[in-house]
């Protein structure tokens, strides 16, 4: 686990001042599209009949293994469904059913995505996130992105180390040579543990004016 030094830089943005930004690294539910979470909590409450707080509580002791990928589906509603005494699902795919239920998109983020790789930057997804909905995200076709990370297939997550290093390694560029953009401190932080350049984002203006000042066209 990494451990933040006594002199680390501000979570907000880490500016590289000699190399030239190649890649933009986007995070998904909190960045490209609204953060999934809440709903996906209320809809899985209601689902296995408990309150919202009872389900965080089930959910978050097994979610991170689900997240990365080491239990199955079917695996994690056995965890879950017994730690709160209740009957599984009736169906196995209730999470996918969850997930397409409340996915927001955000137009403006994927317009900005496409418009950087039209400007020719490399461009990758980072997200943690469980198998169906990374099904979901191939579905909808998406087009601007040359590469794509998800914890559920590399068996890490945000903000380990490792889940950046693989993501700068199928890009192709040094970790200077590269901007990740996400919501979550905690992420921003493990960025910078391995020399991203990052951007802790807040809306479209500010992560555009802040692509701006690292050199980046958009």
């Amino acid at each position: 686990m990494y451990r933040p030094g006594k002199n680390f830089m501000s979570l907000e943005r880490k500016v590289s001042t000699v190399s030239k930004i190649e890649s933009v690294i986007f995070d998904w539910g909190g960045v490209l599209a609204d953060d999934p979470r809440p709903g996906l909590m209320e809809y899985c409450a209601k689902a296995l009949g408990v309150s919202k707080k009872q389900y965080i509580g089930a959910h978050d002791k097994f979610g991170g293994e689900f997240q990365k990928g080491l239990i199955s589906e079917d695996a994690f509603w056995t965890k879950v469904c017994e730690d709160l005494s209740r009957p599984e699902p009736n169906h196995p795919f209730l999470w996918g059913e969850a997930f397409r239920s409340v996915y927001s998109p955000r137009a403006d983020f994927f317009a900005l995505a496409q418009r950087l790789h039209d400007e020719g930057y490399k461009i990758a997804l980072l997200s943690n996130t469980e198998v169906p909905a990374m099904e979901f995200f191939y579905e909808q076709g998406y087009d601007s992105f040359d590469v794509l990370v998800f914890s559920c297939t590399e068996g890490t997550a945000k903000p380990e180390s490792r889940i950046y290093q693989v993501t700068l390694e199928k890009l192709g560029v040094p970790a200077a040579q590269a901007v990740f953009i996400d919501d979550r401190p905690a992420f921003i932080e493990g960025a910078q543990q391995v020399g991203l350049n990052t951007i802790l984002f807040k809306n479209v203006d500010q992560v555009k004016n802040e692509l701006a000042q690292l050199g980046v066209k958009n």
